[in-house]
């Protein structure tokens, strides 16, 4: 949906129609008024007078607009819920239930990779945020580059099942660095950054969510090789 149609939209859900309401954009009304000209655009005018942009409407009708440096937790939840329901679904289709050990298995190791994707999508702004409190990277940047590479291959490992004598070192030592690093900068140090958990240019603030990555994955590096060499 363009940003005319959702002015419109959202004009018409506060019940204002027709004449009341010109949505300014060149080329997209014969007449665009002047105070439109120079603009960012498409403008709002209600009644004649300028309202401004899609936010700025919002703003009129008294909505909150979420500014760019606001904390939020959405694609945190939304890639954690795609996880859980993705390794449910894979427990029913191979077992016939969602209840057992292997689905916890797959929500932990699904998710490794869901938020390795989101990190590989924009690597150098991942690896710049995360230079400013990972132990490691600080030393040798090149870890930097390394993490979300490293993060996703062995949460598609521990998928498969396969090769878990690579997945687990490799997941326990990314995951015990990393949650070292965080546990420092935020409770030790008390520094208020950005978490690079969902990449680099998340809103995500550092401290309880990418501590628990690391962890999961730290306890998945530990329990799949007991499970796979010592329990079966």
């Amino acid at each position: 949906m363009s940003f005319r149609a959702e002015i419109k939209s959202a004009a018409r859900a506060q019940g204002l129609h027709g004449g009341r309401l010109l949505v300014a954009h060149p080329g997209g009304n014969r007449c665009v008024p002047a105070r439109a000209r120079g603009r960012h655009y498409p403008q709002t005018f209600i009644g004649g007078t300028r309202i401004g942009g899609y936010d700025q409407l919002r703003e009129y009708f008294g909505h909150r607009v979420k500014g760019e440096d606001d904390t939020s937790y959405q694609p945190v939840v939304a890639i954690f819920s795609v996880g859980l329901l993705l390794a449910l679904a894979l427990s029913y289709a191979s077992f016939g239930t969602i209840l057992t050990v292997r689905a916890g298995e797959w929500f932990i190791a699904i998710s490794m990779c869901l938020l390795g994707l989101q990190k590989l999508q924009d690597v150098e702004s991942f690896s710049t945020m995360f230079l400013n409190y990972d132990l490691l990277a600080r030393r040798k940047v090149g870890y930097a580059y390394f993490y979300p590479f490293a993060e996703t291959a062995a949460g598609l490992l521990m998928v498969a099942g396969a090769l878990i004598w690579l997945a687990a070192p490799l997941a326990l030592f990314i995951g015990t660095v990393g949650a070292f690093s965080v546990f420092k900068a935020v409770y030790l140090e008390r520094r208020e950054l950005r978490c690079t958990c969902v990449g680099g240019g998340s809103n995500v603030p550092l401290g309880f969510i990418s501590l628990t990555e690391n962890l999961m994955m730290a306890a998945m590096a530990v329990w799949m090789p007991v499970r796979i060499f010592v329990l079966q």
